[in-house]
């Protein structure tokens, strides 16, 4: 349409050829600009869309490391709170009790009924802090099901019901305690 525009104008008198190549010229070079700078906005629209979307990904790995952190914290300090509440008091042990923490042999001091229950499997050795503590079987049961290198000690092959003990009437022997 433009060309017929020219055309006319050409054959009305009112534009020379040199006007009319020149004008045709601008609108080409002008057509170019747009077509490249399209280009250049849709590359540069689809980079940053891409690095949306890299952004994104990343936040959302920050965000889940943040929450596997945090969940690990509460962890740590739900087994901390069962111990302080739970653990039983040892304060006048005179019997040792040596248990397997890890390669190396331990020992702490119990009081016999302690020592006669830690035997028996009705109670566990847990670490805790530096140290290590006695609780009850259904606590050591929890502590293990949030984290398994807590409980040290647990004698699980030891009879609960001592009326089918074939040995119970004989004494065991002050000197075979271990």
């Amino acid at each position: 349409m433009a060309n017929s525009f020219q055309d006319q104008f050409l054959k009305a008198g009112l534009v020379d050829k040199k006007k009319a190549s020149k004008a045709r010229k601008e609108k080409g070079k002008e057509n170019r600009q747009k077509a490249k700078g399209a280009k250049i906005t849709n590359e540069a629209k689809l980079q940053a869309e891409r690095l949306l979307v890299e952004k994104k990904e990343h936040d959302r790995q920050l965000n889940l490391e943040k929450k596997e952190a945090a969940d690990a914290k509460a962890i740590i300090a739900q087994i901390r709170q069962l111990i302080e509440v739970n653990r039983l008091s040892r304060k006048e042990g005179d019997i040792a009790f040596n248990f397997v923490d890890g390669t190396k042999v331990k020992k702490i001091y119990l009081p016999e009924k302690m020592h006669q229950q830690l035997s028996k499997g009705r109670l566990a050795i847990v670490k805790f802090d530096e140290g290590y503590e006695v609780v009850a079987i259904p606590i050591a049961d929890k502590i293990s099901l949030r984290s398994d290198d807590i409980v040290i000690h647990r004698d699980e092959a030891a009879p609960e019901d001592e009326s089918d003990d074939p040995y119970a009437d004989y004494q065991i022997p002050d000197d075979l305690m271990w």
